[in-house]
Formats: structure tokens, sequence, C-alpha cells
């Protein structure tokens, strides 16, 4: 019994920590930006991903769930648009937000696509984008702005409705928000999709009823729920298969 424990107790360990990280620079018009690759155990080339933060910061969380989704066999650069700030308080949080440049975000994440294609055990035409809160609205910004993006996930960001800038999306939607959202609320959300499917694109959206925004974040001790958590990290995990893998 003793040695069935043990051979258990390592597999967890290992499953928990088979992606390997390093943290990487790459450059972005004259800047140099900096992000952690964490890459699967195993022979590639593999499906890759860009993982963009929410409005806190390139933080432990964020880190952790592009660790997760490595470990589901994708390359993953969790990318840092606050160059190293991390906020603790929603207070810091917004105030370092808005002090980050559109232009300059958009750029960073051209280049973080650029750097995954560069990468050698990466298939270049399997990279997707997924993002939380403002990483959420910064996704959807990789898809109109990437024509070969392969998927794109958009967890409670904010959403366009211009159909001269939908049309350039060629990437596959997958939409997860909360019902109770003030700030994406779901008329918005039924917009985005009604547009989206009038152009003939490919989205998937689920509104979580009882769920506010960054309902998947255990950290957000208020509006975290638990099962609406596990539901959208489910549907993340089923549609990443059938878009980047197949």
């Amino acid at each position: 019994m003793k040695s069935i424990l043990v051979v258990l107790l390592l597999t967890l360990c290992a499953s928990a920590f088979a992606a390997i990280s390093k943290d990487v620079t790459y450059k972005s018009g004259d800047e140099t930006v900096k992000g952690v690759v964490y890459t699967p155990e195993g022979k590639g080339p593999f499906p890759a991903l860009i993982v963009i933060h929410e409005w806190w910061g390139l933080n432990d969380w964020v880190k952790e769930q592009a660790s997760k989704l490595a470990d589901q066999g994708y390359v993953t650069l969790a990318v840092d648009l606050y160059r190293g700030k991390v906020a603790t308080t929603q207070e810091e949080a917004h105030e370092i937000m808005r002090g980050v440049p559109e232009d300059r975000a958009k750029r960073d994440l051209a280049a973080a696509f650029s750097y995954l294609q560069s990468m050698s055990n990466v298939k270049k035409n399997k990279i997707g984008a997924i993002g939380w809160c403002m990483g959420g609205g910064y996704a959807l910004d990789v898809a109109l702005q990437e024509p070969t993006l392969a998927a794109d996930v958009i967890n409670y960001g904010h959403l366009a409705t211009d159909p001269a800038a939908l049309k350039q999306i060629n990437a596959p939607i997958l939409g997860l928000f909360g019902g109770q959202d003030r700030g994406i609320t779901p008329d918005d959300v039924h917009k985005f999709e009604q547009q989206m499917k009038a152009l003939g694109k490919k989205i998937d959206v689920t509104i979580y009823p009882d769920a506010g925004h960054a309902f998947e974040n255990p950290n957000n001790k208020g509006g975290y729920r638990e099962a609406d958590a596990q539901d959208a990290w489910n549907k993340t995990i089923a549609f990443l298969e059938s878009t980047l893998k197949k």
C-alpha cells in the first residue's frame, strides 16, 4: 500500500511540474521586452499560445495558467505588457493599465506572435492566444491584427462590433463571460456574437448567468465561482484541442 502511495505521489508531482519554464526576451520595435516561455515535455513541434495577463500584470496566477496550458501540450509565452510592474491593489492596477500605450501593447503582442513563430519547436500555423480581463480584450486584438492566428480565447475582455474590423478575424473564437459583469455586459456579448455570426465567423460563446467579472480567478475573493471556472477551463481545453491539435 505504501509503495502505491509513493508512486501516486510521484505521478502527481511529475504532472504538476511537467512544463519547463524559461525567462525570455524579444524585440518589440526598438524595445526589448520580457516574458516567460513554458515548454511541454516530449518531442515537438508543438502548437503554441500567447498568454495575456489581467490588469494586475504578469503575476503568479497568470504564470500558473500558462504552465497548466503547457502541461496540455502547448508551448506558451506569458507576455509582460507592464514591463515588470505587478499591481497589488485595484487602484494600482487601474493606474498601470491606463499608463500602457495601446499601440505599444499591440506591438508587443505582434512581436510575441513573431517570437513564437521563430521557435523551432513550434508549429507555425498552430498559434493561438488567450487572455483574461484586460488580457481578454488584447486577445481579441491579436485576432484582429494576426490573420494567421489559429485560435482565440476571450475571457471577459473588451469587445468590438465594427463589421469592418471583425471581417479581419480568421481565427475561431471562444468567448467566456459573466452574466453579472457590469463592464462587459451580456448585451455587449450578444452584439459581438451576432456580428461575428453575420460575417460567417466561427464563434462559441458562453455567458455564466450568476458570474461577474473575473469569476475564473480564485484571488477574486468576492467573485470567484469555482464551478463556472472549472466549466470555463474544460471548454477552453476542448476548444484548443479542436483548433490547435487537429
